[in-house]
């Protein structure tokens, strides 16, 4: 995997419109002639007007995206719903396309409607400096409290050409995607049905997006589309698997990426649940772990506290959960051998593995063959200033 392959048939712009106090809020990714996308989005009942909006309009071949930072656009009613609409009139009638060919994307503070004169006059500026070499530009315009951008590529060959995928990504707080990811965008210059998009997307986000946290809350504007202009030449049925694999690791490193630049995070941490009776019962398990205040904090102190992790399992909301079947390891060290403390474990062992930066969490909860992992932060005190000033 590299960083960062232009996907042919893809152009990009980001400019500075005055919604966001960063130097780049509006984006345009405008996509050639015969691309095909697919899209997932949250599923939060509040869910942004940007988003009911693009939903509309992904059945209708779009032909560009349109993002903003720095207002959501969320829980603004009829008046949003408006907005989302004007906006993407106005970018339609600067490309020469139709309004339901543009899909509009929002993030930043819920509950504020839009200023479309930022559109008005930052459409028109960005749409000047399309370039493929401009994603890196979208990829920063797109962060709300972010601290770094988050792009990845990955490229395999069929036969002599070589088929690549590039994807950016936003998010570090209110994220428990159920869905997707807060705002992901995927490219791809294989040739390939909707459907077919559909199919492997919803795949790749339901073992990466959908498996992270960082504060157990879902968003109303997350989003992901995976798009594919077919400028390799490549049909997606000559390496459906090679494809999967490839658009597996892209959607996995963003979602990995998004968990490392968690808001005020100091700690990067897999949770691993093994031999629940179903992969719901092991989810269940890795979330009730994963959204505990006090193991996060423990996390955050590097405390060897490992009864906050024992007390999150025994109350996780499954049946037939056996005491006996429970052992529970800090990276390689036991701390529970059949539910009761290993006899190896020690104050310091445990304490040397809560120093480390990257901390995996194994869960045993029976002999079954089913495993589900999640991925998750630390709880610091900058997650707590970061969230009570947002919006000041």
């Amino acid at each position: 995997m590299s960083e960062l392959s232009n996907i042919k048939g893809v152009t990009f712009a980001a400019t500075n419109a005055g919604i966001n106090n960063n130097d780049l809020d509006l984006s345009i990714i405008s996509l050639s002639e015969g691309t095909t996308t697919a899209g997932v989005f949250t599923q939060n009942i509040f869910c942004a007007a940007p988003v009911l909006v693009a939903k509309n309009h992904l059945q209708q071949s779009p032909k560009a995206l349109l993002i903003n930072s720095g207002n959501a656009n969320a829980g603004t009613g009829v008046k949003g719903m408006e907005n989302a609409i004007k906006t993407c009139e106005i970018l339609a009638n600067e490309l020469d396309i139709e309004i339901n060919q543009v899909l509009p994307f929002s993030t930043g503070v819920i509950g504020q409607q839009l200023d479309l004169s930022a559109f008005e006059i930052g459409i028109p500026k960005a749409i000047n400096n399309l370039s493929a070499e401009a994603i890196e530009d979208v990829s920063r315009a797109i962060l709300t409290t972010d601290l770094v951008k988050k792009s990845v590529s990955a490229q395999f060959k069929v036969a002599n050409e070589t088929v690549t995928i590039t994807g950016i990504a936003k998010g570090s707080g209110m994220i428990r995607p159920n869905m997707a990811t807060m705002l992901s965008f995927i490219f791809t210059d294989i040739k390939a049905t909707q459907d077919q998009l559909q199919d492997c997307l919803t795949i790749a986000t339901n073992k990466s997006f959908n498996r992270i946290t960082v504060d157990g809350d879902t968003s109303t504007n997350d989003a992901c589309t995976l798009s594919a202009t077919g400028e390799s030449g490549v049909d997606i049925n000559e390496c459906l698997e090679s494809f999967q694999e490839s658009l597996n690791k892209v959607a996995t490193v963003l979602a990995h990426k998004i968990i490392k630049d968690g808001e005020g995070s100091t700690k990067f941490v897999e949770i691993s649940v093994l031999g629940g009776a179903t992969s719901e019962d092991c989810l269940e398990v890795a979330y009730t772990v994963a959204h505990s205040p006090l193991v996060k904090t423990a996390l955050f102190a590097s405390d060897a506290n490992w009864g906050r992790i024992l007390a999150a399992v025994g109350r996780a909301n499954i049946s037939k959960l056996k005491i006996e079947n429970i052992n529970i390891f800090l990276n390689k060290v036991q701390i529970i051998n059949a539910g009761e403390p290993d006899s190896g474990y020690t104050e310091k062992k445990g304490s040397i593995e809560m120093e480390k930066k990257e901390i995996t969490i194994t869960i045993e909860i029976g002999k079954s063959e089913c495993s589900e992992s999640v991925w998750t932060t630390d709880l610091s005190h900058e997650y707590v200033t970061i969230n009570s000033e947002y919006r000041s």
